[in-house]
């Protein structure tokens, strides 16, 4: 007698990668649905996404540190093709598993949409959460112009998005870490200041723009008005009682709307 496999609690870092330096974690399941792929924002990891992974049981699912960040913060360079090009190259690794959901969060969001408009083929669902879209509209609280210290930068942005007294309850090494990261960040933010980097409007796969109902919620509701127009393929979902970190701090309710938008997805083929 045989028994099933169980799978491990966590995201585990593994040693195979599609791109050398590339740092990427998974968590299998035994008979999964299909491979959510994470794509985290400025100034995280993916191992931010555990929470989240532990929820999604029907689902495998792959997260990475981008070039930049955390341990694949000596791969260079950083734009934002570079980064299209490494979620493109675990895509299709993954695809040969089976279907592919791509998952981005906040400028993961970019990449992830990015990636789909270069290979179309490689996702059935795209979800972005909360990804800043400048160049459909401009949110009222963007800061600038930017310096070029990155590790001010970095701190300058992790008060901004989280909060002031979590930057002071980091130790001094995670502190130090977050600066470390600030040339990844400042990158990010780099590009997001320059000219509208794809066309939406040539979106092919389903997409989902989610957003949460307590930070700048009808700022996200005005985007998501304006992405329905841009393209058909966008439709938008909200959250309640969610804010930007919503993989951390409301990672039930995220996984089930995955779930559903899954569902949905393969209802409608």
């Amino acid at each position: 007698m045989t028994s099933t496999p169980v799978a491990p609690l966590n995201l585990h870092y593994v040693r195979s990668s599609p791109v050398a330096g590339l740092a990427v974690a998974e968590r299998r399941v035994p008979r999964p649905e299909a491979t959510i792929i994470c794509v985290h924002g400025g100034l995280d990891r993916g191992g931010s996404f555990a929470r989240l992974a532990r929820r999604c049981e029907s689902f495998d699912v792959v997260a990475y540190d981008r070039r930049g960040y955390q341990r694949s913060r000596g791969l260079k360079p950083l734009s934002l093709a570079d980064h299209v090009e490494d979620l493109v190259a675990i895509a299709r690794r993954e695809a040969q598993r089976g279907p592919v959901i791509y998952f981005g969060h906040s400028y993961g969001g970019v990449v992830a949409l990015g990636a789909d408009l270069a290979e179309p083929e490689l996702a059935r669902l795209v979800a972005v959460y909360e990804a800043p879209l400048p160049w459909i509209l401009v949110r009222p609280d963007a800061r600038m112009p930017l310096t070029d210290d990155a590790a001010h930068e970095s701190e300058v942005f992790f008060k901004r998005v989280v909060s002031d007294r979590a930057w002071e309850r980091l130790g001094d090494a995670e502190r130090e870490s977050r600066r470390l990261d600030g040339p990844g960040l400042l990158s990010d933010l780099a590009i997001l200041r320059g000219a509208a980097p794809f066309d939406l409007g040539r979106l092919a796969t389903p997409s989902v723009y989610v957003h949460g109902d307590w930070n700048q919620a009808d700022f996200y509701r005005s985007l998501c008005l304006q992405l329905e127009k841009v393209s058909p393929m966008i439709s938008s979902r909200e959250l309640v009682h969610a804010g930007h970190g919503a993989h951390l701090s409301n990672p039930d309710q995220l996984a089930e709307l995955l779930h559903h938008l899954w569902q949905d997805q393969c209802a409608s083929r």
